[in-house]
């Protein structure tokens, strides 16, 4: 029996947070992921980046991403009982977008939320679609269920 999730379920949890690990791959075809701040909008993900980051210039040659969101775990009142973290897992399409590219009161909201409110010619906006499935893990379950995989699995269209 896995857990039950649905994309609303999830959606609400990656709307609740703002880290996640973005996973890519260079030119040679080799795997690399780095640590991202991201604003969720209308079920779509932005990033800040420089434009010559190596994110930006990665993505602009191969789409394909994948996400993970962490969702911190904690029995409360006994903060030494370890717990693993919950897990949002998916893949996406994702675009580089030049601030001029995207519509003003777009920017206006995603620059508003972001930690750094800069607009400047040396940044740019990674735009992520999630694609397919969520594959969650701890998501909608109790945290005695999340001892047990089969409980803690869920798997749930991206909607």
């Amino acid at each position: 029996m896995t857990a039950p999730v649905t994309s609303d379920l999830v959606w609400k949890e990656i709307e609740k947070r703002s880290f996640a690990v973005l996973s890519y791959v260079n030119p040679k075809g080799q795997a690399r992921s780095s640590g991202i701040v991201y604003v969720p909008i209308d079920r779509v993900l932005y990033v800040r980046v420089a434009k010559d980051s190596w994110k930006a210039k990665h993505i602009r040659r191969n789409p394909h991403v994948a996400l993970n969101v962490t969702i911190a775990k904690r029995v409360p009142f006994m903060p030494w009982i370890d717990i693993p973290d919950a897990t949002i897992a998916f893949s996406g399409t994702a675009r580089v977008l030049s601030m001029t590219e995207v519509e003003p009161k777009l920017l206006e909201e995603l620059l508003g939320r972001m930690i750094d409110h800069r607009n400047d010619d040396e940044n740019c906006l990674i735009e992520i679609r999630p694609t397919g499935h969520f594959a969650t893990y701890g998501v909608g379950v109790s945290l005695l269920d999340m001892r047990d995989p089969e409980k803690a699995r869920g798997r749930t269209p991206v909607g």
